[in-house]
């Protein structure tokens, strides 16, 4: 599973670890994070996330 960046503060999400704080368990691939998601760290929302090679 890919890793997401986000672009405005550089959170990255890690499918392996999730977001617990959130109730994002791990194993959830961004593609299955409900589309009201937003950033941990600095509340931007999930489209603004952009996928690591």
């Amino acid at each position: 599973m890919k890793k997401y960046q986000c672009s405005v503060c550089g959170y990255i999400y890690d499918p392996a670890i999730g977001d617990p704080d959130s109730g994002i368990l791990p194993g959830t691939a961004f593609e299955d994070i409900p589309s009201d998601w937003v950033c941990p760290l600095c509340g931007v929302a999930k489209d603004q996330f952009e996928a690591l090679e």
